[in-house]
């Protein structure tokens, strides 16, 4: 699909699988979020000026098993994109992140981010990520991160130690961890019945 010049392309996409592929114009705006689905997205900007954003959570259990990947492209310069990618891992869950990130030759004062990372809840959860940062101009600012831990033992602690029981502070860790990526969310109500929804949501 075309985002044409100066236009604004955002959806919030939950618990449904998504496969975009994403031209964007000058001046156009991309803004996506995936909640616990798998997903890949390819965005190429093709004029100046544009500005992409594509933020994933994904909160996994049992045996699920979820892939999600990240293609963005600065073909022009003057551009800007954001990636935060965040998963929680419990019981025997599989997940993977593919990222490629790419500033090409002419793509002078762009400015791109890509950020991974992921909890896990289980000795048995595993996460794979595949980040990959391509710069091919001299004028930008780029990051890319990616890491993978369990629930800081240092703070649960600190926490039971004012009189809340384990479980709790565990899932107050959890949310503070995905709260981010739902905060990033334009829609008012829609941010709300999400932070809302997330399983292990602690009042």
């Amino acid at each position: 699909m075309k985002v044409s010049k100066g236009d604004i392309f955002e959806r919030v996409f939950v618990n449904e699988a998504v496969d975009l592929c994403i031209e964007q114009e000058a001046g156009s705006k991309v803004k996506i979020h995936v909640v616990n689905a798998p997903f890949s997205i390819t965005v190429n900007q093709l004029g100046e000026g544009c500005q992409t954003e594509i933020y994933g959570l994904e909160h996994l259990h049992g045996e699920d098993n979820v892939t999600a990947e990240t293609h963005v492209t600065h073909a022009v310069g003057g551009g800007t994109s954001i990636q935060l990618i965040k998963f929680v891992l419990d019981d025997n869950s599989r997940g993977r992140f593919i990222g490629d990130l790419k500033i090409a030759q002419d793509a002078q004062q762009t400015e791109a981010h890509q950020t991974n990372r992921n909890l896990l809840l289980s000795e048995t959860a595993e996460m794979r990520t595949q980040p990959q940062l391509e710069i091919y101009a001299d004028d930008v600012k780029a990051t890319h991160g990616a890491s993978t831990g369990q629930l800081d033992e240092s703070a649960l602690f600190y926490m039971q130690q004012r009189g809340i029981d384990k479980e709790k502070a565990r899932q107050l860790l959890v949310n503070a961890f995905m709260k981010d990526v739902l905060m990033t969310i334009s829609d008012e109500t829609l941010r709300e019945q999400l932070l809302n929804a997330i399983d292990g949501v602690v009042e």
